[in-house]
């Protein structure tokens, strides 16, 4: 198969999120890959004046490797709109919501995919533990996170009344606002998505994820050999059809393009609770997104074409309607 365009495609990675360092990789190893595929791509660093970057580099095309605030948030993706430039993965409303984790959980409240209960305390909210479990009728264990935070940084399992303040503390520190959420125990899993509900998307297999005493933090997800990945999850076929059936209703109540990852707690009864979904996921060596792909018979570079796929129905759109928000 040839090139599905001979257009010059910018891989914009790193930023100055908490997440640089993670996104530097995946934009290297996609930029590699198009440049095995001979496509005319160049890589950038998000830093100061992406205008002038896109500009001095002939950009016509943007390929997202950015995670995290600042990339993954709509912000990135409204900027390259007003200047007509086609990108992959979703667009300004499914990025903004699927990056704010209480939006994420109130649009799928409202379409019957089940979520943690929970509530957001902003930081400057004079709440006691008490108070807090009190309103939102939980109970310890809870969880305590960023809002807009990806890779786990920031999250804390309160299991002790003692670990509340330097928890809340911690999400403060990377969020206005913090997310406190019902624990969900037993089996942590994700399900990755290709392509469009407008053109019709690919559910991929899904992976279920056995973290050193049962915490996927960041160390247990970008350190090799710290976590184990069993890919097709292990799980009854029953929960594995009703996760990629949630995650299907995620991707599409969202309105999400290209690639998203939905992230899954399963309870010890197999009842599913969706975490969050990442509109840009991971594509280094040890990311789940490629190793879901691969188990469907999707090599990388393959991958990456179909989420390159993405920009290119983009530019058919931006030539029929012009640049769209929330439709």
């Amino acid at each position: 198969m040839g090139r599905l365009t001979n257009a010059r495609i910018g891989v914009l990675m790193g930023g100055r999120s908490s997440e640089r360092d993670i996104s530097l990789k995946t934009g290297q190893a996609v930029h590699q890959a198009l440049i095995r595929r001979e496509y005319d791509a160049v890589s950038i660093d998000v830093m100061d004046r992406l205008d002038r970057a896109l500009e001095d580099q002939n950009v016509a095309i943007a390929f997202l490797s950015l995670h995290g605030p600042g990339g993954e948030d709509g912000t990135v993706q409204g900027f390259l709109e007003t200047l007509g430039i086609p990108y992959t993965g979703s667009g300004v409303c499914a990025s903004a919501v699927g990056m704010h984790k209480a939006l994420t959980k109130t649009v799928l409240a409202a379409h019957g995919v089940p979520v943690p209960p929970g509530t957001v305390l902003r930081a400057t909210d004079k709440l006691s533990l008490a108070q807090v479990l009190r309103k939102a009728k939980l109970e310890l264990p809870i969880v305590v996170k960023p809002v807009s935070q990806g890779s786990t940084i920031g999250v804390t399992i309160v299991r002790r009344r003692t670990q509340w303040k330097e928890a809340l503390a911690l999400a403060h520190r990377y969020d206005f606002e913090a997310m406190v959420e019902s624990y969900i125990p037993g089996h942590e899993a994700t399900v990755s998505i290709l392509g469009t509900s407008e053109k019709g998307s690919t559910v991929l297999p899904a992976v279920e994820i056995v973290a050193p005493e049962g915490f996927y933090d960041f160390s247990a997800k970008y350190q090799k050999g710290k976590t184990r990945y069993l890919c097709p999850a292990p799980l009854p076929p029953k929960v594995v059809r009703h996760i990629s059936e949630l995650a299907r209703r995620t991707y599409e109540a969202l309105g999400c393009e290209g690639a998203a990852r939905v992230d899954f707690r399963i309870t010890p009864r197999g009842r599913p609770y969706v975490l969050e979904i990442n509109t840009v996921p991971g594509m280094t060596e040890t990311s789940l997104l490629p190793m879901a792909a691969a188990q469907a018979g999707i090599a990388y570079d393959d991958l990456v074409e179909r989420i390159l796929q993405s920009a290119l129905d983009r530019v058919n759109r931006f030539a029929r309607v012009g640049p769209t928000e929330c439709v």
